[in-house]
């Protein structure tokens, strides 16, 4: 399946419940698998970020799907990277060698 790396930040909403943070992980988790995205890290960051989420979900409809729900309770906003894997890297890199 394929990777993406979302980097959240904090809306204020979100940052003045911090403290809910780990609970609203678990929902975040939750919601993803019922869309059929696994998360595989979450981590908690100091710096330009507040939170990296590493997730495979099955297209890009599916993880853009699951990021607008995380989204639109109003705790982050999200940047969302397609990640690729050192076999999928090799196959691109196939691909444009021709």
């Amino acid at each position: 399946m394929p990777t993406f790396v979302a980097l959240l930040n904090w809306t204020d909403q979100g940052v003045r419940g911090y403290k809910d943070t780990p609970q609203r992980a678990e929902a975040f988790t939750a919601a993803a698998q019922k869309l059929g995205v696994k998360v595989l890290n979450l981590f908690w960051t100091v710096g330009p970020y507040d939170i990296v989420a590493v997730v495979e979900a099955p297209d890009d409809e599916t993880a853009t799907a699951v990021l607008l729900q995380v989204g639109a309770l109003g705790n982050v906003r999200s940047t969302t990277l397609r990640a690729f894997g050192r076999e999928e890297m090799d196959r691109i890199i196939a691909k444009a060698t021709g």
